[in-house]
């Protein structure tokens, strides 16, 4: 499939971004070939139109268009060949933790396949980094942590925001304590889709009080520095978010 010419005005609040300075048009560029790609507009093994045709629809330069594919072709979303030109890649080949691409997934609001897979690392990652934190967290750290799980007590259902935001700074705050600098940086690398994943399953809760027990029994069993207690307790914790999380999707589908 060819993308159509007509498809390519690149404009923002019907003004011509090729009026803005470098830096901005490639960013500007950027995002909309990013928004295009993920949003399914320029489908899984689409042909881009040529460098030539490219620069002229945009109004920007060949460097800024050659910076702009290099950039996508290194988070896997296009590949560029001599004769082939410059394609579609199928999504398992996307970097769905690069900045840009998560941004638009959450824009879309995410599918069923990104939200059981971030759940999916959850379950991998977090009993893990419970049980690490029952052994190794600062007085410090455990401070953070009950400070977390009172905002949430303090947020209960009345500010699912407040209470989604305490949620992800519970969550974050015992991977920091687990001492796993792999741990922290995938923490931090997926905080945006953490705090999704959470305002999703957070207004599916059927009950608020249970989930916050469900928290508790975490935070408890890393004070007195049980790591068995604690790994249990975050598988639990998890089990929970996955049925809530399935509940919410199957919903949302049915309302579609």
């Amino acid at each position: 499939m060819t993308i159509s010419r007509n498809e390519w005005k690149l404009t923002d609040g019907g003004i011509e971004i090729a009026s803005r300075g470098k830096r901005s048009v490639r960013e500007a560029l950027l995002s909309k070939f990013v928004e295009r790609i993920v949003s399914g507009a320029l489908p899984e093994g689409s042909t881009l139109p040529n460098e030539a045709d490219l620069t002229d629809q945009f109004g920007v330069s060949r460097t800024t268009l050659r910076e702009a594919m290099q950039y996508l072709s290194a988070i896997g979303l296009i590949r560029s060949r001599t004769r082939a030109g410059t394609t579609v890649l199928p999504r398992e080949n996307w970097n769905y933790l690069d900045p840009l691409v998560l941004d638009v997934m959450l824009s879309l609001g995410g599918d069923e396949s990104f939200y059981t897979s971030l759940i999916d690392a959850r379950h991998l990652l977090e009993p893990a980094a419970a049980e690490h934190a029952a052994t190794k967290a600062t007085a410090k750290q455990l401070a953070r942590i009950a400070q977390a799980f009172e905002d949430m007590v303090d947020a209960n259902a009345r500010d699912n925001e407040e209470w989604s935001r305490a949620d992800l700074e519970f969550h974050t705050a015992i991977i920091n304590a687990s001492g796993n600098w792999v741990f922290r940086q995938f923490a931090s690398a997926i905080r945006a889709a953490l705090l999704a994943s959470f305002r999703l399953t957070n207004r599916a809760s059927q009950s608020h009080e249970q989930a916050i027990q469900k928290h508790q029994d975490v935070l408890e069993a890393i004070r007195i520095r049980d790591p068995v207690a604690a790994r249990k307790a975050m598988e639990t914790l998890i089990g929970v978010a996955r049925a809530e999380i399935t509940d919410a999707l199957r919903k949302n589908k049915g309302s579609r």
